[in-house]
């Protein structure tokens, strides 16, 4: 990206980061075209349908042939099967979902001349190494989907390297916010806690509720992604974006049924319940935001409250979500975490 408006492509752009994505750079004056295949997103956080285009990316020949009629000059790479803790049941979809659809995209917009690929990636490519994690880090990913990234990673700096495109890797961890998928029972933490508050019910937490993650603010997240793929000195490089605070899975609780009901005192019912580890789990997962901030004087700016306090407003005005199961896992056997199994969510 540079001083002139670009032709853009935003994948996963009805989803929840994509959304929001699309909807700066539009307003940005940039040519922006969107694709979702609407396993995640919806049609309602989609502003501009005239450029959308409903498009499932492992479809390899309807890929190429619209690749082909748009042929972007920038991408963001956002479509993802973004369930870390599902992947151990559903290996195929994770592989499937995310390097195969992302090669059946990036093959033929290599053929069609594109100029840069800005690659959302995730904090699982680092697994349990000691935080905060950085960039430095040699990616040892302990989940499948954690793996799947990792490969789009190298593929993407293997591919660049022969064929001469520029590319940026974001890896965004634990954004919430506005537009976020509610009905997802396999990943959201927040999304999952708010949900079952507006059912009027109490929620999960894997484990004992120490584990550590840092929640990151959707309304920072976006600003620095565009500003690391406008930026020449983040070419080639790997970026660490989101907030610079963890907080333990349980202070995380308190803070949210707080920021829900406007009052310290929460009623009993409404205590989160403890259940077993779910397999592969990392426990304590948080990132160094060192490489941001010197290129691109990354600040977060939103405390936590402020931003639950966002996202709970904007989930109460769309009201509580039935949580949507898959009709099956590829893998299901007595492993598999027992909310899953008997829908607890």
């Amino acid at each position: 990206m540079n001083s002139k408006k670009n032709k853009i492509l935003i994948t996963g752009s009805a989803g929840f980061m994509g959304s929001h994505l699309y909807d700066t750079l539009f307003a940005m004056g940039h040519k922006v075209y969107g694709v979702d295949d609407l396993s995640g997103g919806y049609t309602r956080n989609i502003s501009q349908k005239k450029y959308f285009t409903k498009l499932d990316l492992r479809d390899r020949k309807k890929v190429a042939k619209y690749v082909d009629k748009i042929k972007p000059e920038v991408i963001f790479h956002l479509a993802a099967d973004a369930t870390e803790g599902r992947s151990q049941f559903t290996p195929l979809s994770a592989m499937d979902r995310n390097l195969v659809a992302y090669l059946n995209l990036l093959v033929p917009a290599i053929k069609n001349g594109v100029q840069k690929v800005v690659l959302t990636s995730s904090m699982s490519v680092y697994g349990g190494q000691q935080v905060p994690f950085n960039e430095g880090m040699e990616p040892m990913p302990e989940d499948i989907y954690g793996i799947s990234k990792a490969a789009m990673e190298k593929a993407t700096k293997v591919l660049s390297q022969v064929h001469g495109f520029r590319y940026v890797i974001i890896r965004p961890h634990n954004v919430y916010g506005p537009r976020q998928n509610l009905a997802d029972p396999y990943r959201n933490v927040i999304g999952i806690f708010i949900n079952r508050l507006m059912q009027r019910k109490n929620f999960y937490i894997y484990g004992n509720g120490k584990q550590k993650r840092a929640f990151s603010y959707i309304g920072d997240v976006v600003p620095a992604m565009i500003k690391a793929a406008s930026t020449s000195s983040c070419n080639g490089q790997v970026i660490n974006i989101g907030s610079d605070t963890p907080i333990t899975l349980g202070k995380l609780a308190n803070t949210v049924l707080e920021e829900f009901f406007g009052i310290k005192k929460i009623p009993t019912k409404f205590r989160p319940v403890n259940l077993p580890d779910r397999p592969q789990e990392v426990k304590n997962a948080y990132c160094s935001h060192d490489v941001a901030k010197r290129l691109i004087d990354f600040k977060p700016k939103t405390d936590l409250r402020t931003g639950l306090r966002e996202m709970i407003k904007w989930a109460k005005e769309l009201g509580p979500q039935e949580f949507v199961y898959l009709e099956s896992l590829e893998i299901d056997n007595f492993r598999t975490p027992k909310t899953w199994k008997s829908k607890l969510i």
